[in-house]
């Protein structure tokens, strides 16, 4: 399997990983992956400072692939670990992002290190879109031959590697492997290779149920390295003692069909490959990556699209965004036809994981560009459409415009004639009610008469189908096309323009299948649209213009439940510094390196999968003393995924006495814990300092 990286690239990210790297010393949470045997074998990464940094924190929402044609998206983009290795996020907004994860099966992170350890932003927005994610052990050159005399010596050492890569899927909270033995091995080696495949399928589904190994088409039962192309018989050995088969890319037309015939009732598990570079892929793979999946969807097999960062690194035009959207709109024609299920109490957020700014309720937070995908709520599945389009209401996943709740949102913008709604499908699932309510929460900022409203598709025992209308009163007069309109209450947030809109939907024993926005304009009162008539006949009589509409969509909030999530109080934590260290920057001010770490006290911290994390720096008075006055605003330092976080150079002014840290606890709907309720944990500043002068730990210069 060839890399999309390349020497000039490799060169870059080696610049901004500053060396050398010591994993065990504190610094800025990043991922890596683990290079040698030795490393694997000695459990070192669980040592390190980064391990618990690295932990996906969002399960998996499904677990069983379903029994139909899949597709595997495997990413290797500039070599891995570019700016997603910056656990708690980057600073650029342009990095490369997947946001189409209601057409992807299963994820693969891909890089050529021996071990390649999915970063947990990956593994968390995957998870939080039913979508499984695989790291990947990979044997390449003669250092990989090295690495098999090693690891298949016996059928013991075998089994203690398989036995390593289980114990770090499980730790980090990812959900399998694939596995690309691309070195020629000795057929007396075959053996053993066996009983480490077959093992790492045993033990991982016995430690993680539903977990998957993937074998990729490369070693044969003879050890010579011979890329088949197709499953046979081969390779088959391989496939029969593991979840799946990644085909390579350089396939023909028939191979699908006769890959189908060899597996028999396991024909999903084949997973035909094609790269989108278009190196010898069938149909060349890039604009045409369509071409071989048309020809995978005849044989009824699966699909594995290998590097679709291609768009990226060759800066397809017009931008990232625009053509991302269209070469993940190609993938439809094998995409997960049943959709993602949604989640039961969620925040469906439209935050993408990178932005110009951070908001919470409409507070913008910080307008510092960043990246994280961490922050990635669950995904509208929009029908992006490639070219113009006749409809006049264009709409768009906008990272720019002011947003209500992250850093992303959903503009609506064109004209509109009075009374004739615009009709968009934002989510598509399934979601059964049984016998609660539905809680639905929106937020809209709007222009002038322009409106916006939800419908809700519910599918009854019987499949019928019936739609409901959440949306202001002044949409009343769309009620003959919906079985029922719920007015929801509004409600304005502080001083902002957002609008949040609270209703209740009952619907007993009903499925929740779809979620659309519906945009409309009223006829205006008292003459207002006079001005957007005209006279263009012969009489001169006026003419009817559509009018400018615009409105946006900051987030959708749905809860499944009767009673509102509460909160603990700040004493039911557990919080403690660890790591504090002093540096000084400049004249009168020094800065501050230190790792928070928390806890509920009952350990029941399943329920707050999100922290935002602030600081107040507090002035001392005249005798040196901390004043408990606040000095300037509080300032939001960032969000943590797991309930610890690391801050480096903190700067702090020569008149701060004292440094607050409050962790904001996040719930999944969306709703925050308000911040004077937060936990939090104090830092004398000059009682620490002088500790570490005494000792001779305040770095100079």
């Amino acid at each position: 399997m060839k890399s999309s990286d390349s020497p000039q690239e490799q060169e870059s990210s080696t610049i901004e990983q500053p060396l050398p790297f010591d994993p065990s010393q504190p610094s800025i949470p990043i991922s890596y992956p683990i290079k040698t045997l030795e490393e694997l074998e000695t459990r070192s990464y669980f040592e390190s400072f980064q391990c618990p940094f690295n932990k996906s924190s969002v399960p998996l929402k499904t677990e069983s692939l379903p029994n139909r044609p899949r597709l595997l998206v495997c990413h290797d983009m500039q070599g891995g670990y570019v700016d997603d290795k910056w656990v708690q996020g980057g600073t650029n907004p342009d990095a490369y992002a997947i946001w189409h994860w209601y057409l992807i099966d299963v994820f693969v992170y891909f890089s050529h290190s021996l071990v390649t350890l999915p970063p947990p932003c990956w593994t968390n927005t995957a998870h939080r879109h039913g979508v499984k994610v695989l790291g990947t052990f990979i044997t390449e050159w003669d250092e990989g031959k090295l690495i098999c005399n090693k690891l298949l010596a016996t059928k013991e050492s075998a089994w203690m590697y398989a036995e390593r890569l289980t114990e770090l899927a499980v730790n980090l909270g990812f959900d399998g492997w694939l596995i690309n033995m691309e070195v020629n091995l000795l057929k007396e080696q075959i053996p053993n290779l066996e009983e480490f495949v077959s093992h790492l399928t045993h033990t991982m589904h016995s430690s993680i149920p539903e977990s998957l190994v993937i074998w990729y088409d490369s070693v044969i039962t003879t050890g010579h390295l011979r890329w088949q192309d197709q499953l046979n018989e081969k390779n088959k050995p391989f496939f029969d003692i593991c979840d799946g088969i990644f085909v390579n890319y350089t396939w023909q037309v028939n191979y699908p069909d006769h890959s189908a015939a060899v597996a028999g009732d396991r024909k999903f598990d084949v997973y035909m490959g094609i790269d989108v570079f278009g190196r010898n892929t069938f149909g060349g793979g890039q604009w045409n990556t369509n071409v071989a999946l048309d020809v995978i969807k005849k044989a009824n097999v699966s699909a594995a699209i290998f590097a679709p960062g291609w768009l990226y690194e060759t800066k397809q035009p017009p931008d990232f965004r625009t053509a991302q959207n269209r070469l993940l709109g190609l993938l439809e024609n094998l995409s997960r036809v049943d959709s993602s299920t949604l989640p039961s109490t969620d925040n469906l957020e439209i935050a993408q994981g990178l932005g110009y700014h951070i908001s919470v309720e409409g507070n913008q937070l910080t307008d510092a560009p960043w990246n994280n995908m961490s922050c990635q709520g669950f995904q509208p599945c929009l029908e992006f459409i490639d070219g113009p389009t006749p409809d006049s209401i264009q709409f768009m996943v906008d990272l720019k415009e002011e947003s209500y709740l992250g850093g992303g949102n959903i503009t609506f913008k064109g004209t509109l004639d009075d009374n004739a709604p615009f009709t968009i499908r934002l989510f598509q699932g399934e979601l059964l009610l049984d016998n609660l309510p539905l809680h639905l929460t929106y937020s809209v900022k709007s222009k002038g008469d322009s409106l916006l409203g939800l419908s809700l598709q519910f599918s009854s025992v019987m499949n019928e189908r019936i739609w409901v209308l959440v949306a202001p009163s002044e949409m009343n007069g769309l009620l003959p096309k919906f079985s029922k309109v719920i007015v929801p209450h509004q409600v304005s947030k502080m001083a902002s323009e957002w609008i949040v809109n609270e209703g209740t939907v009952a619907m007993d024993v009903h499925m929740l299948t779809e979620i659309h926005a519906v945009c409309y304009r009223t006829k205006s009162r008292h003459g207002e649209l006079l001005s957007e008539l005209r006279a263009d006949n012969q009489d001169g009589a006026p003419a009817p213009v559509p009018a400018e509409y615009f409105a946006v969509l900051g987030h959708i909030s749905i809860k499944n439940f009767s009673e509102n999530l509460f909160f603990p109080p700040s004493t039911a934590w557990v919080t403690e510094i660890q790591h504090v260290k002093y540096s000084s920057i400049s004249q009168g001010y020094k800065a501050v390196s230190l790792k928070l770490i928390w806890k509920l006290k009952d350990g029941n911290d399943s329920l707050f999968p999100n922290y935002n994390i602030y600081v107040e720096k507090v002035a001392k008075n005249i005798d040196g003393n901390a004043t408990g006055t606040l000095v300037g605003m509080r300032e939001y330092l960032g969000a943590a995924h797991v309930q610890a976080f690391y801050m480096s150079d903190l700067s702090i002014p020569s008149h701060i006495g004292c440094l607050k840290f409050i962790i904001q606890v996040c719930a999944a709907d969306g709703s925050y814990q308000e911040l004077d309720d937060s936990p939090h944990m104090l830092l004398d500043v000059e009682v620490v300092a002088l500790a570490e002068l005494q000792t001779g730990l305040l770095i100079s210069g």
